[in-house]
């Protein structure tokens, strides 16, 4: 579709709608910001767009049928009467995501799954970064991808963190090599079944062709079963099991196997086309689920880039992985302390436990989006010592704890992360750590998981 002149909708004043209101307007669309929320500030997202739009705040009285296209803010539902009205009128309806690589340029790499996104995306851009020369990294990381999408040339690399939420909306967005890390439950008070919610991350391949990539967790059943209906070639990775062909640890190396004569490097030498990557002893990041990461960005970087084991390799064994992911923040007194405020659902708080070395005090707990936590809580191993919980889900994580078989008595239900902090630096002794680890998102007290993982590295340092 021509911009020019189009009259567009964006549902949602945040970073993204503002991202996408520059954009249009750099297109020759005519862009009206619309937000339910009525205490916003006008004029500072006239200043943040850099123009004197119109910015409808609380109510919709715009007439609908003086638009042309819908952009929804991925935090806006594919449920709400905005989006079925432009639906019933057979309106198109784009995502930032859409919106930028209808303007952009080059080529793109995108990561979507329940868990692991952020790290495979920041390692992924880190890798691409140092070896060529116009990468972009953009996402739920941190920079909207209609930040960048009108500065790039035919030589850019897009390298995308995508949620399901974002992929809701696509239409044309064709990445040539994608991936997704893992799929567990999540988001289901958006999604509502597992079906929808693994149906909007499969459509990350939906356009793609023979010619392009698309990585999967071999150990991940629905992806398994979603390798069959991918229309390109599918380069799977596992931790568990040894593959013929694409990435997987043996002995503590990860390797990439490919099928002899495959690609100049698997042809020239090593035994059965496997080429080793990195051990993992190596690696500056913690845990299983990590190494598959790194075995993602490694396939992506390989297949999708064209870049060379020895150039991968380099960059992987500088990367210290992202803050917020089981991020080391202090030792005091012998005592370890880690922010894993990313880790915002059950599956990705399994994996921060799991990469625990000591005894540990957990604080839990976060916005309810109706996960259930028996599996987190198996996990725990006998590592936990004091379960410290705070937020909506406090009760219902306590009352699932204790019908695991939990002790109650080493269960505390804390007002707030301040009180929970103390709480653990209080009985902690040396030799133990204390993990931030909410299985929850951070919405109702916190503004973003950002903000939560900051304010706990600020109570951790006042300790000191």
């Amino acid at each position: 579709m021509d911009l020019e002149n189009k009259q567009a909708l964006i549902y949602g004043a945040g970073k993204s709608g503002i991202s996408a209101a520059r954009l249009l307007l750099k297109e020759g669309a005519v862009p009206t910001i619309f937000d339910g929320n009525t205490s916003l500030d006008v004029d500072a997202i006239r200043e943040q767009v850099g123009a004197d739009i119109r910015i409808l705040l609380g109510e919709m009285t715009a007439a609908y049928g003086e638009f042309d296209l819908l952009i929804m803010s991925p935090g806006i539902s594919c449920e709400n009467p905005v989006f079925e009205e432009f639906s019933s009128r057979g309106l198109p309806i784009w995502g930032e995501v859409e919106l930028a690589c209808r303007a952009g340029r080059g080529k793109i790499l995108a990561v979507t799954g329940t868990n692991g996104k952020t790290t495979t995306v920041s390692l992924l851009g880190k890798i691409l970064s140092d070896h060529l020369p116009e990468v972009y990294t953009v996402g739920n990381i941190g920079m909207p991808y209609t930040d960048v999408a009108m500065q790039q040339t035919d030589a850019a690399w897009t390298v995308a963190e995508v949620s399901s939420f974002q992929l809701e909306t696509i239409e044309k967005f064709h990445p040539c090599a994608c991936a997704i890390t893992n799929i567990t439950e999540d988001h289901l008070n958006r999604h509502h079944t597992m079906e929808a919610y693994i149906a909007a991350k499969e459509r990350i391949a939906e356009n793609q062709t023979a010619e392009d990539f698309c990585v999967l967790n071999a150990e991940d059943e629905a992806l398994r079963d979603f390798a069959g209906r991918v229309a390109s070639h599918v380069v799977f990775f596992s931790s568990e099991r040894e593959l013929e062909e694409g990435l997987f640890i043996k002995d503590g190396t990860i390797f990439l196997a490919e099928k002899t004569g495959a690609s100049g490097e698997a042809a020239s030498g090593a035994e059965r086309g496997l080429i080793p990557v990195v051990r993992t002893e190596e690696l500056q990041i913690l845990g299983k689920h990590n190494h598959e990461n790194v075995m993602t960005a490694v396939a992506l970087a390989y297949y999708g880039a064209g870049l060379t084991i020895g150039q991968i390799r380099e960059s992987v064994l500088a990367f210290s992985g992202v803050e917020h992911r089981i991020e080391f923040v202090e030792e005091i007194g012998g005592v370890r302390y880690y922010n894993d405020s990313k880790g915002t659902n059950p599956d990705a708080a399994i994996q921060a436990i799991r990469a625990m070395d000591r005894p540990t005090l957990l604080i839990g707990g976060g916005y309810d989006k109706e996960s259930s936590y028996e599996e987190w809580i198996e996990a725990f191993d006998g590592k936990v010592k004091l379960f410290a919980l705070i937020g909506q889900t406090r009760e219902k994580i306590r009352d699932a704890a204790i019908a695991c078989g939990f002790p109650e008595e080493r269960i505390v239900l804390c007002e707030d992360l301040h009180e929970a902090v103390e709480l653990c630096a209080g009985r902690a002794q040396s030799g133990d750590a204390v993990l931030l680890s909410p299985a929850c998102a951070s919405w109702g007290q916190f503004d973003n998981f950002e903000q939560r993982g900051d304010l706990f590295k600020e109570y951790v340092r006042e300790r000191k």
